[in-house]
């Protein structure tokens, strides 16, 4: 059954922001963006949260002669995880979602009868840690909320959200490691510091701007 769901996807989109390439793939029965950002310069890649469908991707990284060079998950839920061992190459994820890499109970995939048992992580990252991509520098911020180990990742005027922060929506806070106060936190006490221009691609739905969440957002506006 895992077989199947790692063949469904929606579609791709392309967006060229200065020197970075953005590529999402809407994988999975839940519709995860799945993104490939890539520094056009020395084609250095990286996946955000491979869900599923890892021989389409894998043929967009082939056809594009892109270098990749790890995966990132913005948190250990099995409809993101569920295509990292696919790749070979290093998982990177926050120390406290490390564990839900390899339990299909918290990760929740168990309860979804297709449970997903990702390889261990080959570096857990914290917050304001710095990872290079090419010529592109990666940030990291801690957003628990959704679970414990929650980030998101910035990148110049962007940031991928994952189950954090949603376009009019927030995560959900009511599986394991979720809290509604934290996650409220993480998003005012950290995302929307950022300027109105900066844009969000989050881990389901459209991209949006930290303005436009921070005026109409029905989770965030009084």
């Amino acid at each position: 059954m895992l077989k199947t769901i790692l063949k469904r996807v929606s579609r791709t989109r392309v967006k060229k922001q200065n020197d970075q390439i953005i590529n999402r793939f809407i994988v999975g029965p839940l519709g995860v963006n799945c993104y490939c950002l890539a520094d056009e310069l020395s084609k250095d890649a990286c996946l955000i949260d491979p869900g599923a469908d890892p021989e389409k991707i894998e043929r967009y990284i082939e056809k594009n002669g892109f270098n990749l060079k790890f995966i990132i998950n913005t948190h250990g839920h099995g409809d993101h995880i569920a295509a990292n061992g696919w790749f070979k190459v290093p998982i990177y994820i926050h120390k406290l979602d490390g564990p839900l890499l390899t339990d299909p109970e918290k990760n929740l995939s168990a309860a979804m009868l297709f449970p997903v048992v990702s390889p261990p992580a080959s570096r857990f990252l914290q917050d304001n840690d710095k990872i290079q991509l090419g010529n592109l520098t990666l940030e990291v911020i801690h957003t628990p909320g959704h679970t414990e180990g929650s980030i998101s990742i910035k990148v110049d005027g962007m940031i991928f959200t994952g189950d954090t922060l949603f376009n009019e929506s927030i995560g959900r806070t009511d599986m394991y490691g979720g809290s509604e106060d934290a996650i409220l936190r993480s998003i005012n006490e950290k995302l929307l510091l950022f300027g109105d221009d900066t844009v969000i691609y989050p881990g389901h739905g459209e991209p949006s701007t930290i303005g436009r969440e921070r005026k109409s957002n029905p989770f965030l506006v009084d």
